[in-house]
């Protein structure tokens, strides 16, 4: 079988007129381009050189073949070069998908930045309920929840804990105080909803807690439970890579310790290295890492 590799011998041996000057000029020894052009030439079943003691002299055979040669020859290193390129062009769309509240908290400023220094990279950003499938490509990288193991063929790198609790407003906690127990809990309003499998979750452990007849509102997103523990209407759960950073907020309970939930940055393997995905991925972990390292030594100081 023909090995395209071995053009290169040919044409360098035709122009250079020698083993040891094409050797040279390739950069290998007289003894493998003298090995890669009987490769050559068994592969094509034709003489292409006359070995001489002066040199190789081209047969007519040779001569008839070397303009297709070097044709070959420029081909393959047009390609390299494109694929070169093409390699290191960061331009392009990035499809990113995440729960609205991790959007709308955590990436809008970061995703900012990013556009500052790479304008080139256009970020799609994603916030529906629906677990989009990174495998099926229906996303490049996703900001995600989970206790399970990743599909096949699904990498990523774990950021924190993916702790949800309650939290009230300190406006709020000015006018009812802050509840830090069940008993406590029933007289105060709960903001219920969250929409998806959040609300499924959240409801059962509301009921868990007999607490369900103190949903006062429900919000059909995750966002809608931030914007109504802001404006003071009254508890909700939020997650606490989210709510420990807004000064406003506070704490009501510790988190629940058994969900066995982390927060993933994950892509597939099939456009990990593709390097505008690469560059996403770099830069939002490095800023996401950070954020949760000074909301830990935050936590260690109180």
């Amino acid at each position: 079988m023909l090995d395209w590799n071995d053009l290169r011998y040919f044409v360098a041996v035709a122009e250079q007129g020698s083993t040891l000057k094409a050797g040279r000029a390739l950069r290998v020894s007289q003894t493998t381009v003298a090995r890669r052009i009987s490769a050559l030439e068994e592969s094509v079943g034709l003489i292409l050189f006359d070995r001489r003691a002066a040199g190789y002299a081209m047969t007519p055979d040779g001569e008839a073949l070397l303009r297709h040669a070097r044709q070959v020859a420029a081909a393959a290193e047009q390609f390299q070069t494109i694929a070169a390129s093409r390699g290191r062009d960061l331009s392009g769309v990035v499809r990113l998908t995440t729960q609205e509240i991790f959007a709308v908290t955590l990436l809008a400023p970061m995703l900012k930045e990013l556009h500052d220094q790479h304008p080139e990279i256009v970020i799609e950003l994603d916030t529906e309920q629906e677990l989009l499938d990174l495998g099926e490509g229906q996303a490049d990288i996703a900001l995600r929840s989970t206790s399970q193991e990743s599909p096949a063929g699904v990498v990523g790198r774990r950021l924190c804990v993916d702790d949800w609790t309650l939290y009230c407003s300190r406006e709020y906690a000015a006018a009812h105080g802050v509840p830090r127990n069940r008993s406590q809990l029933k007289k105060h309003a709960i903001i219920g909803g969250g929409g998806g499998k959040l609300w499924l979750h959240y409801e059962a452990w509301l009921r868990s807690l007999g607490l369900e007849n103190q949903v006062a509102m429900h919000h059909s997103s995750s966002t809608g439970l931030l914007s109504g523990v802001r404006s003071g209407f009254g508890l909700a759960v939020l997650p606490c890579v989210v709510a420990d950073a807004e000064p406003d907020l506070i704490r009501c309970l510790p988190p629940r310790d058994d969900h066995g939930r982390n927060m993933w940055l994950l892509t597939h393997e099939r456009v990990r290295h593709t390097p505008r995905v690469r560059l996403v991925i770099d830069f939002l972990y490095e800023r996401l890492a950070r954020h949760v390292r000074a909301l830990e030594a935050q936590r260690d100081a109180a």
